[in-house]
């Protein structure tokens, strides 16, 4: 499987996310890069999450059915695909909001399918990762962290 290339100007690989980009700031999605798209993608997916939630793998982002072509997402993307059911129970982007302690990992995803998933706006990671088996022509990923 191909590495798709996934960058941010608002924070590195391991650093830590800025509060704008959580629940402490503006709660609006950060911007992010890719680049390596296969020529033969139908559409893209992102997909954020955090494996450290106390009750588990926690999702704040499911964006899908991106077209091809687009090679970013500004900061507080909207309009760009459909948004789908994050754990918040609310479509769209909603930013790293830990308990106190330590920090957690917040993994941005980034897959280049061979085709589109046609899901009505709305879906939820599982149903998104569902309908993508066997199209995955590339993926990847950043991870930023973020503590309270």
């Amino acid at each position: 499987m191909k590495t798709l290339p996934i960058t941010s100007s608002a924070f590195s690989e391991g650093a830590s996310i800025p509060r704008k980009y959580t629940c402490d700031g503006e709660n609006v999605s950060p911007p992010l890069s890719w680049s390596a798209v296969p020529d033969m993608t139908a559409s893209l997916v992102v997909i954020v999450d955090d494996p450290d939630a106390p009750r588990g793998n926690w999702v704040h982002w499911v964006l899908y059915d991106l077209p091809p072509d687009l090679e970013s997402l500004q900061e507080g993307a909207q309009g760009a695909g459909l948004a789908g059911m994050n754990d918040s129970r609310k479509e769209g982007y909603s930013g790293p909001c830990p308990p106190p302690g330590p920090a957690h990992r917040y993994f941005f995803k980034i897959y280049a399918l061979d085709a589109a998933l046609k899901l009505k706006g709305g879906a939820t990671k599982a149903e998104v990762e569902k309908a993508m088996a066997g199209h995955i022509l590339a993926q990847g990923q950043l991870m930023g962290t973020f503590s309270r």
